[in-house]
């Protein structure tokens, strides 16, 4: 299970999300440890290309809320921007992703093999 917590500001530090782009960082303020499901802050530098990273695809679901900013899919040539969101079945491709001004989101993992067998 995810901990119990009451409103605060997230302690954990902001980290690199991984893979071969630089300026795609994320801060993972909820975890449960069994499942794999988590919630987490993430961010994009102004002018990041996610393209090394390629189109994605989880076997998990996806939500996702953007907070401030602006990214555009480049694969379906589409821009989204603050307040735009999205719910994202697992094996639903997405990205890769571009920022002009940077962006800010909050996502939500849930739905791993591991929480359903």
């Amino acid at each position: 299970m995810k901990p119990e917590l009451e409103f605060q500001v997230p302690s954990v530090p902001w980290q690199a999300a991984g893979g071969p782009v630089e300026g795609i960082d994320e801060q993972i303020i909820s975890l449960d440890e069994q499942s794999g499901a988590y919630t987490r802050l993430m961010r994009f530098a102004p002018g990041v290309d996610s393209s090394p990273n390629g189109t994605l695809t989880h076997e998990f679901w996806e939500e996702v809320y953007i907070i401030s900013g602006d990214l555009t899919d480049t694969r379906l040539g589409q821009t989204f921007r603050t307040g735009m969101y999205a719910c994202r079945p697992p094996g639903m491709p997405h990205g890769p992703w571009t920022s002009v001004e940077g962006v800010l989101m909050i996502e939500f993992r849930y739905g791993f093999p591991a929480e359903q067998g």
